[in-house]
């Protein structure tokens, strides 16, 4: 393992914001590249060049991550700039040398230049979330390349991938990828970091030796506990920071989590790895997990270079859940007040929401990061020190437009339910709610003359009902980390407005509703009870790409909760969703079945009126769950 032995291009292309006026392109370089211009073309029989020409410093941001790493982010703006429905051909020249010309297995075919579509009206889009790579499940996102290779035409090209949460797992880093993300820091030579913390004082005395690992939680994270307020008194102790049961291996620093998304999206940087498979100094139990996820890992970078290929050839968007950041994160109020009240925990979640920043919240939207974000970033990524540190972590605490939406048709629009939360005001320690009147003021906004909407929640808007009150009841207790009791009805406030938006004559006639986090796919039709037509509602969830809910509950929730909350059950009017009729889609015919349990992506077809006229899950082995209507609408 020699810089000398590193790619060019180590990790992307990935086609981010892209429309009939933007183009926006993500990658990262070993070294700084000089005289940078952008080809587009539209192919055809007579290719059709759209633009050729140099880019100026306003068209592109560069940032060291370290020695050996820089990141591009290339944001093309003006008036149709890109046609509709044209297959476009796209390189990147610096000095006249084609970056992408060499990647291996970059295009489809060898005729046929890497090339992307831009659908403003969407038939057809992905989505997903939790992508855990040491998950013993498979990729989706491999098997989605498969089926895009299969068919490349017009027709058959969704608009765009959607991620609505978890695209790593900071929190939970197998001892192999951690061992990995050691070596990949040594190797591009990412930043150091000064961190004060009772253990550590600088990121170089982290150790990486497979003897120093799974011993985080114990030796280095910061623990804080507080009694919460319940019910019954005083008696339930939580653990705020930080709460995942697989904390091992919580990444600290931010060239961990640098490190781990360049390990995550990109293949070229496993190539310059040997992890091995069976190392000294871990007890038994410890030397059979290593091997377990040595063996995950193994199968997880086998499929890398599809993933790299089709986030080439498909404009993706993303948002933040909890494990992007670390898990529970801001679920209340209490937690917060504990976090961000400990100089150690803050830096390990800024330096999480930097990660965020440069890996995927940068190319949502790159307007709204200009100029203040995206300058400190390069000022503190070009010259470090303490103080700029603390402060860019500050300023992202702060920034308020995580949100963003999408001008296409249906109108997509991205909600950010992490950071504007609706804070208990009975007990700090009760679940705060996933936003505030304010932010939903807002939402309600953007929906106002629209007729049909996408609207991309990361956690589903309306969930499954057992699940929900299992987690109210665990809430009453105390247990309200020790259960993720965060779902959209969990406090009162935020459940109340957010029901309200949906019953207003003035709201969209159709709503589609994505989700993700729950590691299980589901999908609803909605209507509101006792009103003739106003809106159809659909809450369409897919999760995980590469995750799963333990495979011996989810059964059970399933059936019980069709006994409790089926939709004829008297129970649902004794909840917050009582002027809502539910009824679940059915997979694949399974009349006793509504939850799926398999790792997969989501495809969801679109009429003319915005209605979906397919839903279903491409699961990682490639076969298919189709979620027919209920019974009643066949």
């Amino acid at each position: 393992m020699t810089p000398d032995n590193l790619p060019l291009i180590i990790a992307g292309p990935i086609l981010r914001h892209c429309d009939n006026h933007h183009f926006t392109l993500w990658f990262v370089s070993r070294e700084p590249l000089s005289n940078l211009s952008v080809a587009l073309t539209q192919q055809g029989d007579t290719p059709v060049e759209l633009f050729q020409q140099a880019l100026t410093e306003q068209q592109y941001l560069a940032l060291p991550l370290g020695q050996r790493a820089y990141q591009y982010l290339i944001q093309l703006e003006q008036p149709e700039l890109l046609p509709s429905d044209q297959s476009i051909a796209y390189q990147v020249y610096a000095d006249d040398v084609a970056l992408f010309g060499n990647i291996e297995d970059i295009q489809y075919d060898e005729q046929t230049p890497v090339n992307f579509i831009v659908k403003p009206k969407i038939e057809h889009m992905l989505h997903g979330s939790c992508r855990n790579a040491h998950h013993h499940s498979g990729d989706a996102l491999v098997a989605a390349d498969t089926q895009l290779g299969q068919d490349l035409s017009l027709a058959a090209r969704p608009s765009l991938l959607m991620m609505s949460g978890d695209q790593v797992y900071v929190d939970d880093i197998a001892g192999p990828m951690l061992y990995a993300i050691g070596k990949v820091i040594e190797l591009l030579g990412l930043h150091d970091e000064h961190i004060d913390a009772q253990m550590l004082t600088h990121s170089k005395q982290i150790s990486y030796q497979p003897a120093a690992l799974y011993q985080r939680h114990q030796k280095l994270l910061p623990h804080t506990e507080y009694p919460a307020k319940t019910a019954l008194g005083r008696w339930y102790r939580n653990h705020p920071v930080f709460t995942s049961s697989l904390a091992e291996n919580h990444l600290v620093s931010l060239s961990e989590v640098m490190a781990l998304y360049l390990l995550t999206w990109s293949p070229e940087l496993w190539q310059q790895i040997d992890i091995p498979k069976e190392v000294a100094g871990l007890s038994p139990k410890l030397q059979q997990r290593w091997q377990q996820e040595w063996q995950h890992l193994f199968e997880f970078k086998a499929g890398l270079h599809q993933v790299r290929r089709l986030l080439a050839h498909i404009p993706t968007y993303m948002i933040f859940d909890d494990h992007d950041v670390t898990d529970d994160w801001n679920l209340t109020a209490k937690w917060e007040e504990a976090a961000y009240g400990h100089r150690f925990s803050k830096r390990i979640i800024g330096n999480a929401l930097i990660g965020y920043t440069l890996f995927q919240g940068l190319g949502n939207a790159p307007a709204v990061f200009q100029p203040t974000i995206a300058a400190k970033l390069k000022q503190f990524l070009s010259d470090y020190d303490e103080t700029s540190h603390d402060s860019l972590i500050d300023d992202l605490l702060k920034f308020e437009n995580w949100h963003y939406q999408l001008n296409t048709s249906p109108k997509v629009v991205v909600l950010d339910t992490r950071t504007n939360r609706w804070r208990s005001e009975s007990n700090l320690a009760k679940p705060s709610g996933l936003m505030d009147w304010e932010a939903l003021m807002e939402f309600q906004q953007q929906l106002v003359g629209e007729d049909k909407v996408i609207i991309v929640s990361a956690a589903p808007m309306f969930g499954v009902k057992l699940i929900e009150t299992i987690q109210r009841t665990a809430t009453a207790f105390g247990a309200s980390l020790l259960v993720d009791a965060e779902n959209w009805m969990a406090h009162p406030g935020t459940a109340n407005t957010l029901l309200s938006i949906f019953q207003h004559r003035k709201t969209p006639q159709q709503f589609v509703i994505l989700s993700g986090d729950v590691h299980y796919s589901f999908a609803y039709d909605i209507r509101i009870r006792f009103r003739r037509g106003g809106p159809r509602i659909y809450q369409i969830t897919s999760s995980g790409i590469r995750n799963q809910f333990p495979e011996k509950l989810l059964p059970c929730f399933d059936k019980l909760n069709g006994w409790l909350y089926g939709h004829f059950s008297p129970l649902n009017f004794f909840t917050k969703r009582k002027r809502m009729s539910i009824r679940g889609r059915i997979p694949n015919g399974e009349r006793s079945q509504r939850l799926v349990n398999n790792s997969g992506i989501g495809h969801v077809y679109f009429g003319e009126n915005g209605e979906p006229t397919s839903i279903r899950v491409l699961h990682a082995d490639m076969s298919i769950t189709q979620f027919d209507p209920p019974r009643s609408k066949r």
